[in-house]
Formats: structure tokens, C-alpha cells, sequence
């Protein structure tokens, strides 16, 4: 079952465990400068407003009908990411474990290939949650991935078009697979002379416009953000329950023709945020390895490349920046257990 609450998509699996409940959250960020320069993970900056297409049925183009799901506004060239949590079991000492797989108009963000409903093994087509807690792009290379940014679909600087040559589908595709419940049981037991009248825990995380209605993600610039491989076996996905979504966006015009609500205001530039002194984040996971990128992806033309090829200007604000607060994050903290950083 999937639930939209306060703007979040909420996942849960209740056949399967009384815990495998995922979270993820659709958040606004900066878009990083098309240059080449590999950057650090830039903030969150709060969270998309998300609505039922059913509740705009009589507005909304009739393939979102079809597609069901939700919808968001973006503005051409804005960026994205995905954060992602899962239920915290105290008496346990983890999150619910769930493989996510992530699409763009049915470009898979991970491998580079066509969306299926299955989860592949060789090459991994999904990421790994708690272990992977966001994705800001599309994987190019190991370390390194291509931030998603908007762009309208038809103009040919989505991943959708410049890998399948169709405009056809645009937005973003997401899956869900708990691992199945008696490997969960099995994997991370009860730990002994736990007292505690909670159980578990849910955690929660911390330009031009288109005449269009529908919106695709294109790759931009360069970010450090590494894709987990799998720590666990393949065999312990339960790939008999998922639950999928689809997340239409919209450009703000029409965002505001369908809902008869604003969007939200146009975010900082990198420049701004970066002249601020606010802070950009590096994290790393010390414990895991990173899969190689994908060898299609790599080839996609970024925006800037392809608006020059159509001697376009599809990139406002592109200047390069040089991040000097870079704040590193690291995993493996306990629930609770506050991080010391330097001052």
C-alpha cells in the first residue's frame, strides 16, 4: 500500500512484516553548476508540495489518469532528490531493509536501461535502503553521478529521449521491494535483555516556463555520491509484494491551471547559497562498495552539452562555484547518538 501523507510517500508491506514500512521524501535542492566540476551533496531544501492526479482527474492530461499516482510542480531547469528511511526497530538495532528501484521516464537511474517490474541482480538495478539514504541522479560512473534536473519533455535533453528517442512517458518511477520477513527475522533477531515499551519506531528524515504539461528529468551536473551495492543476497527481496508509484511533474504554469495553487518560490542559485557560506555535504559509507555506474548513462549529453548542440540557453545561473563549508557526514551512528563535529 502507498499513502501520501504531509507530502511524503509512505510505503507499507504489513503482508509481509509489521515493520517493512519505507519512507521517501521528494525534496528541492540546488542545481549544482553544469561544468564539469565534480560537487558535493548540495542541502535540502524543503520537501515538494505532492497531490493525488485523482483529485485533479477533470484537469490533468488522460495518460496521468492512467498512470495513477501523484504530482508535483518544477521549474525548467530545477533540481531534485530522493531521500530515503525506513522503519527503526529498537528492540532490533536496524531499519527495515527494502531494495528501491528508480526510474525517469522509464530509464532506469541506476543502470541506464528500459523500466521493467522486476529487480535485476547483473547488473544491480536498484539501490539498497537504509544504506542508501538519497540519490540526487543519474549514476555515470562509481562515485559519481549526474544531478536530476527538469526539463520539458519534447525538447530532447531528457535521459527518456536521449536513450529511447521518444518523448513518451517523462516523470519519475518508483518500486519498492521489502525484504521478505521471515529473512528479516532471521538476519537481525530480538536483542537479548532489550526493555523497552516502544517496539519500533518510524524515523523521519530530517527560469523559462513550457507550454507543455509534462516534465522529464535530464542529467546536469557532476555530484560525489556513491551507489551501494547490495550487502545482502539477492534471494531476499520479496519480489511477490511491491508496490510502485508514479510521480508526474508539472511545470508551474500548469501546476497552477490544475491545483489553483502557487509552487513553491524559485530556490537559491549555487552562487547564492555558496556566497552565504551555508553548507554542502560530503558522505560517505565506509563499510559498503560502490557499483561501477553505467556505461549508457555515462553517455548521456548533460544539459548545458545539449543546449549547446541546439545553440539553446537552457541553463540560467550556471556559474561555477568553489563550496568551502563542506560538512562530512558519516553512517553507522546509533539511533539517538548525536555526531561531534568541529568548532
Amino acid at each position: 500500500m502507498i499513502e501520501l501523507k504531509n507530502n511524503r510517500l509512505l510505503f507499507s508491506f504489513p503482508e509481509v512484516h509489521p515493520e517493512a514500512k519505507l519512507e521517501i521524501d521528494l525534496q528541492r535542492t540546488l542545481r549544482i553548476p553544469d561544468d564539469e566540476t565534480e560537487y558535493p551533496l548540495p542541502p535540502g531544501l524543503g520537501l515538494f508540495p505532492l497531490q493525488h492526479v485523482d483529485d485533479h482527474a477533470h484537469a490533468v492530461p488522460q495518460p496521468w489518469i492512467e498512470h495513477g499516482g501523484v504530482m508535483l510542480p518544477m521549474y525548467q531547469s530545477e533540481a531534485m532528490w530522493l531521500n530515503f528511511s525506513s522503519d527503526y526497530c529498537d528492540d532490533r538495532g536496524t531499519s527495515y531493509p527494502f531494495a528501491v528501484r528508480i526510474a525517469t521516464g522509464k530509464v532506469d537511474a541506476v543502470t541506464g536501461e528500459a523500466w521493467s517490474n522486476t529487480l535485476g541482480a547483473s547488473p544491480q538495478n536498484y539501490v539498497i535502503v537504509p544504506e542508501q539514504p538519497w540519490l540526487d541522479g543519474y549514476c555515470v560512473s562509481k562515485g559519481v553521478i549526474r544531478q536530476f534536473v527538469a526539463m520539458p519533455l519534447g525538447a530532447g535533453y531528457t535521459a527518456e529521449e536521449q536513450i529511447t528517442g521518444q518523448a513518451e512517458t517523462g516523470g519519475l518511477q518508483i518500486m519498492a521491494f521489502p525484504m521478505k520477513g521471515e529473512v528479516f527475522e532471521r538476519r537481525f533477531p530480538p536483542r537479548p535483555q532489550y526493555e523497552s515499551s516502544m517496539v519500533c519506531q518510524e524515523v523521519l528524515p530530517s527560469s523559462v516556463q513550457c507550454d507543455s504539461a509534462a516534465m522529464g528529468l535530464a542529467p546536469g551536473g557532476k555530484m560525489r555520491q556513491e551507489i551501494y551495492e547490495d550487502p545482502y543476497a539477492f534471494r531476499d527481496w520479496d519480489r511477490d509484494h511491491t508496490s510502485r508509484c508514479f510521480v508526474h511533474l508539472a511545470n508551474s504554469l500548469v501546476w497552477r491551471a490544475i491545483t489553483g495553487k502557487q509552487p513553491p518560490t524559485t530556490p537559491a542559485t549555487a552562487k547564492e547559497y555558496t556566497r552565504a557560506g551555508l553548507p554542502w555535504f560530503d558522505y560517505y559509507e565506509d563499510h559498503l562498495d560502490s557499483v561501477e555506474g553505467s556505461a549508457a548513462l555515462a553517455k548521456l549529453a548533460s544539459v548545458l552539452d545539449k543546449g549547446q548542440e541546439k545553440r539553446d540557453v537552457p541553463l540560467p545561473e550556471n556559474e561555477s562555484v568553489n563550496p568551502s563549508n563542506v560538512v562530512k557526514l558519516r553512517s553507522q551512528l546509533k539511533k539517538g547518538q548525536v555526531r561531534e563535529g568541529a568548532f
